[in-house]
C-alpha cells in the first residue's frame, strides 16, 4: 500500500513536483505516489479533505492557495505562522499540520547551489502574496543591508512591512517607488511570469544588480529574467533549484529522510 501525496493549485499540470518527489522517493526507497491535484478556485478547500478522507498524507500547495492553506491547518509551524502562508500541509493522528519550506528553498539554491551571498546585500523582493511572504523571514534571517518589497498594489507591500518589521530592514512600495535605487538581488516573487508577462518594473533597477532570480521557471529565460539581462544583470537563475529545495525540505517533514536536492536538480533541467 502506497502512502499518497500530491501538489495541489490552479493550473497545476505545468508542476514539476511529481517528479521531483518520485525521484526522492526513489532515492530514499520509499513507498509513496505523488500526483497533481486541480482544485476549482472556489472548492480549495473541499479538494483538501476530500484528498485526505481518501487517506491522503500530505499536500504542497502552489498558486494561487497558499493563503487558504494557512487559514485551514490548525496546527503551524513558527515559520509558517510567521509568514502566515502555507506550501506545506501533513496530515496525520487526525490532525493538519501547516508548514512553509518556500524561504528555506530559496535561500539553500542562492547560497548553496547558486553560491551567492545574502548577507550585506541590497534586495528587491517583487510581489506581496503567498510566494513572497513565504520567503520573507529566511532572506531577513541571513541579514541582508535592505528587503524592499514592490507590488503592483503598495498596501499590500506595506502591509507586509508591517508584519516582518522586527526581523530587519524593509521598506515598501510599488514597482515604480524604486526606480532611483540600486539592489544586488532582485526576486521575482509575482505569477506573471506563468502567463508569460512582465512585472511593471522599470529598467533602471536591474543597471546594477549583479543577480536576478525568477521563482517560476520555463524552458527558455522567463521575460523576467530576459529583461533583466537585456538591462545588464550579470547572473540570472530561475526557480528550478529553489523548487527542489523546497520540496526536499517538505519530504523531510513527511518522510523524516532529507534526500539529496543536487541530482534531482540536474535530472529536472534536462526535462524542462
Amino acid at each position: 500500500m502506497l502512502d499518497s501525496y500530491a501538489v495541489i493549485g490552479n493550473p497545476v499540470s505545468h508542476s514539476k513536483s511529481p517528479v521531483i518527489h518520485t525521484a526522492f522517493a526513489q532515492q530514499t526507497n520509499q513507498a509513496m505516489r505523488y500526483v497533481a491535484l486541480l482544485a476549482p478556485l472556489d472548492g480549495f478547500q473541499a479538494t483538501v479533505q476530500d484528498f485526505r478522507q481518501r487517506g491522503g498524507k500530505g499536500l504542497n500547495v502552489t498558486v494561487p492557495f497558499k493563503l487558504e492553506a494557512y487559514q485551514l491547518a490548525p496546527r503551524l509551524t513558527e515559520r509558517a505562522s510567521i509568514a502566515q502562508a502555507v506550501n506545506t500541509l501533513k496530515f496525520e493522528n487526525g490532525e493538519i499540520l501547516g508548514d512553509n519550506t518556500d524561504g528555506i528553498g530559496l535561500v539553500r539554491d542562492i547560497e548553496s547551489n547558486l553560491g551567492i551571498p545574502i548577507a550585506g546585500k541590497r534586495i528587491l523582493l517583487l510581489g506581496a502574496g503567498g510566494a513572497a511572504q513565504g520567503v520573507i523571514l529566511p532572506l531577513l534571517q541571513h541579514k541582508p543591508s535592505l528587503l524592499a518589497i514592490a507590488n503592483r498594489t503598495p498596501e499590500k507591500a506595506a502591509a507586509l512591512r508591517k508584519q516582518f518589521n522586527t526581523y530587519g530592514n524593509i521598506a515598501a512600495g510599488d514597482f515604480m517607488f524604486f526606480a532611483d535605487e540600486h539592489f544586488d538581488i532582485i526576486i521575482n516573487a509575482t505569477s506573471a511570469s506563468l502567463h508569460n508577462e512582465l512585472p511593471e518594473l522599470p529598467a533602471s533597477v536591474f543597471a546594477k544588480a549583479t543577480f536576478a532570480y525568477d521563482m517560476m521557471y520555463q524552458h527558455e529565460p522567463t521575460p523576467f529574467l530576459k529583461f533583466a539581462r537585456r538591462h545588464g544583470t550579470q547572473q540570472i537563475a530561475d526557480g528550478i533549484g529553489m523548487l527542489v529545495e523546497q520540496a526536499a525540505e517538505s519530504f523531510f517533514i513527511w518522510r523524516g529522510i532529507r534526500p539529496q536536492t543536487k541530482p534531482v536538480i540536474a535530472q529536472l533541467k534536462l526535462l524542462i
